[in-house]
């Protein structure tokens, strides 16, 4: 296959006529399009206005999904515990299900291909599935919470850390290497430290499993840490051995110096949630010098409760604004920063190699986007329209792999009607009230 338009490989480059030469789950060639063209001549073409690497969700709760707008207008640990949690508690095996594919569906439809899932407790094996039916790729991990949860999500530390070691040797490394494993503490606040240290034991057991979790992403959640430990958040962390290149933290909004040089000195990976972080008014977390200090910072929605969308284009917007505010400077973090940080930072933190540009020998996931919209109109630099002006509905084709997932708009992978049917009928049959009363006896 032939895809051409507008080509943007990497944030340094941009081909005005290009093309990008599809073969198998590998890109075959990127350049000219006339030149391609005449080299592939029994390729068929397909065209579209820009074409960009798949960009990576670094960050997010595709099984919240049926949780979006239950729980506006509220700080962090109140919408966790009031809302989030007791919904998550409710839900059974079949419904997890459809929330993972409802998040998964908006992915797709939204241009990301490759996302870090922070799931659930229980039913973890359903999103795996989900994931590897949708042609997703993802980076997934069931949530470990062994004190401080409500009934339904508090486990025992021995049997969490066991059924993540059983997810670990079905799940990861499987669809082609599309699906991967991450031990997925929920936060210091809820797992006690032979969890947290159990989380890495079983990361270095197994090639290729990350760690992934939330870190200093609200006032309160660092005095709890403080008050149990003595210690600042991420101190915590590295102390239990939650640091490292292989390690993803969510958030990392209230950081001290100290702090920050632990992240930088061990390689480990930031996933920066702006609209998240506004919503919940978190804080602004503190990119630039994360930037600064050579801190791989990637980018993700969080869950749809905390953002309303997991469109990574508004991210990007939202990233870059709140950047410049917060600096008072206009320059701080511009466009080509804040595409890599969507791209190849993404890339970077979920663990793949040859993904986050389009290259030849890369890995084939690319994104198609339409620009013949007043949004786009007129169209001085492609860059600056991609992360300021695009949206997640100019996505018109999206593959994984090599796979379609979406052409002309259309899902390819997934009947979209049944599953937002279906969405809308377990959100409508849902009652937290119970278990609502549950979660706030447990609450910090």
């Amino acid at each position: 296959m032939i895809l051409s338009g507008t080509v943007v490989p990497d944030s340094s480059t941009l081909l005005a006529e290009g093309a990008v030469v599809v073969e198998g789950s590998e890109i075959a060639a990127v350049g000219d399009r006339d030149e391609v063209v005449d080299r592939y001549p029994s390729h068929r073409e397909q065209r579209y206005d820009v074409l960009i690497p798949g960009q990576v969700g670094a960050h997010i709760h595709s099984v919240q999904s049926l949780g979006r707008g239950i729980a506006d207008d509220t700080e962090l640990l109140d919408w966790l515990f009031d809302y989030i949690l007791p919904m998550e508690a409710t839900l059974t095996a079949d419904e997890m299900e459809i929330a993972a594919k409802l998040g998964y569906l908006e992915l797709i439809e939204s241009g990301t291909t490759t996302a870090i899932d922070h799931l659930s407790v229980a039913h973890a094996d359903r999103a795996f599935e989900a994931a590897g039916e949708m042609g997703i790729r993802g980076v997934l991990g069931k949530v470990l919470m062994d004190q401080r949860s409500p009934e339904g999500l508090l486990e025992n530390t021995d049997d969490a850390l066991a059924e993540s070691e059983r997810l670990i040797e079905e799940y990861h490394d499987t669809h082609g290497g599309r699906l991967r494993y991450a031990v997925t503490p929920r936060f210091a606040v809820s797992c006690t430290e032979a969890c947290l240290r159990g989380a890495r034991d079983l990361a270095d057991a197994y090639d290729g499993v990350r760690i992934h979790t939330h870190a200093s992403e609200n006032r309160s959640e660092i005095a709890t840490v403080e008050d149990d430990t003595g210690m600042r958040n991420i101190h915590w962390l590295d102390e239990v051995g939650l640091t490292g290149e292989d390690v993803v933290l969510a958030h990392c909004v209230w950081t001290d110096d100290e702090e920050r040089e632990v992240l930088a000195e061990t390689g480990t990976h930031v996933t920066h949630c702006p609209s998240s972080n506004m919503k919940l008014a978190s804080g602004v977390a503190p990119v630039p010098d994360y930037l600064d200090r050579g801190i791989n910072v990637a980018l993700g929605n969080d869950g749809p409760p905390c953002n309303n969308t997991l469109d990574p284009f508004t991210e990007m917007r939202q990233a870059g604004l709140l950047g410049k505010v917060d600096c008072l400077d206009p320059t701080a973090t511009p466009a080509a920063t804040l595409f890599e940080m969507a791209t190849t930072n993404g890339a970077k933190a979920a663990g793949f190699d040859r993904l986050g540009k389009l290259r030849e020998g890369w890995r084939a996931d690319v994104v198609g986007l339409r620009t013949d919209v007043t949004r786009a109109t007129p169209l001085h630099d492609v860059l600056s329209h991609l992360v300021y002006g695009a949206r997640a509905s100019d996505v018109q084709f999206t593959m994984v792999d090599g796979e379609v997932l979406l052409s002309e708009g259309e899902v390819r992978v997934a009947d979209a009607a049944a599953i937002r049917e279906e969405a809308h009928r377990i959100a409508d049959s849902l009652d937290l009230e119970e278990a609502r009363e549950s979660a706030q006896r447990v609450k910090p």
